[in-house]
């Protein structure tokens, strides 16, 4: 029986080539669509233009920029401050005390990894050494370390309680778009953030010691982290000539996890009497091509910092390759905890062959 159009009822098969078959979309059954095959020329046009709007967006991201307020005057951020300095950026720096702040300016002038040192090498003129230290404005007022950043950094001891005391307050008093990044070393972004109401903002961003000499950055996502705070962090930290890694929300991160592991593996030869301070040292950085020992970076980082994150990590693994010797623990007490305080490793070392 044939239906009023005049058909047979039987669906007509349709010729043509692949590139035209009519085919069913299983969103919209009622409705066709064609195969399609992009032409290669236009589709990497395409990528190309992707790609370079989101770099103009990056740039321009990058370029509002220009004022830096660094929290925490001490070994990190006094250098912290110096390498932005270096690379043009405007630097406010606060610290709980003046005298903090006048040692802080005076490390970036004449410190070990201080300004004179290029001028001395002739890396950059006198002109424009004056000028770095021009562009670093110090103030125990933090309000007014904060009014006007652009992106701030706090660099305060590796304790929780005392970071998400401070970025509390940075929250407070920062303009509400400003990125707070924390130079945790190991402690939980995530964590740190819950101190703010922009979790969003809050990223991590932890420098190696000394940063004017150490390229590696790692940029850590908090559970929170936006996409666009990655993005500006790891642009902030090509621009001041460093290298950004990014990585997830972990105890200690990569870099220190894998080096605290070491280094305490270090102390418990010193304790097990296996070889003396300097012989250790001298097998890591003959043996492992280190360019300095476990003890020699203690004494440079702090032997305090590298107890913390020992007992960090172990409390949050809970895994006993973290556990610190005895002899490291005692050190801390002892205050051997390195050049910061003109108490060495090295010193309990020659103390002990009296």
């Amino acid at each position: 029986m044939k239906n009023p159009s005049g058909s047979s009822g039987k669906r007509s098969e349709i010729k043509s080539s692949p590139r035209s078959v009519t085919k069913t979309s299983r969103f919209h059954p009622n409705k066709a669509y064609h195969n399609f095959e992009p032409n290669p020329r236009t589709l990497k046009t395409f990528i190309s233009l992707r790609c370079l709007f989101f770099l103009v967006i990056e740039m321009v991201e990058i370029e509002n920029v220009r004022l830096i307020s660094v929290v925490g005057a001490g070994t990190m951020g006094t250098l912290i401050g110096q390498v932005f300095a270096t690379y043009g950026f405007q630097v406010k720096l606060r610290d709980i005390d003046e005298r903090i702040l006048k040692r802080s300016v005076e490390t970036m002038k004449s410190g070990r990894f201080g300004i004179n040192r290029l001028v001395e090498k002739g890396k950059i003129t006198q002109v424009e050494a004056d000028a770095i230290l021009s562009r670093v404005k110090t103030t125990i007022d933090l309000e007014e370390a904060l009014k006007d950043s652009d992106f701030t950094i706090e660099a305060v001891p590796e304790n929780m309680e005392l970071k998400k005391k401070v970025l509390k307050q940075l929250d407070e008093l920062s303009p509400p778009d400003t990125i707070l990044a924390s130079n945790t070393s190991s402690l939980s972004i995530s964590e740190i953030a819950t101190a703010t109401k922009r979790p969003e903002r809050v990223i991590g961003m932890h420098f190696f010691n000394p940063p004017p000499i150490m390229k590696l950055i790692e940029v850590i996502k908090g559970i929170k982290s936006s996409s666009e705070a990655i993005e500006v962090t790891v642009a902030l930290s090509k621009k001041i000539d460093h290298i950004p890694i990014v990585c997830k929300d972990s105890p200690a991160f990569i870099a220190s996890r894998i080096l605290v592991a070491a280094v305490n593996e270090a102390f418990w030869l010193l304790q097990e009497g296996v070889a003396t301070v300097e012989d250790i040292d001298t097998a890591c950085k003959l043996g492992l091509g280190w360019p300095m020992g476990p003890f020699e970076l203690c004494d440079l980082t702090g032997l305090d910092i590298n107890l913390d994150v020992l007992e960090y990590l172990q409390k949050e693994t809970g895994d006993p390759k973290y556990r610190a010797p005895l002899i490291m623990k005692k050190l801390v007490r002892g205050n051997y905890l390195g050049k910061k305080v003109n108490k060495t490793i090295y010193d309990y070392a020659k103390e002990r062959e009296k």
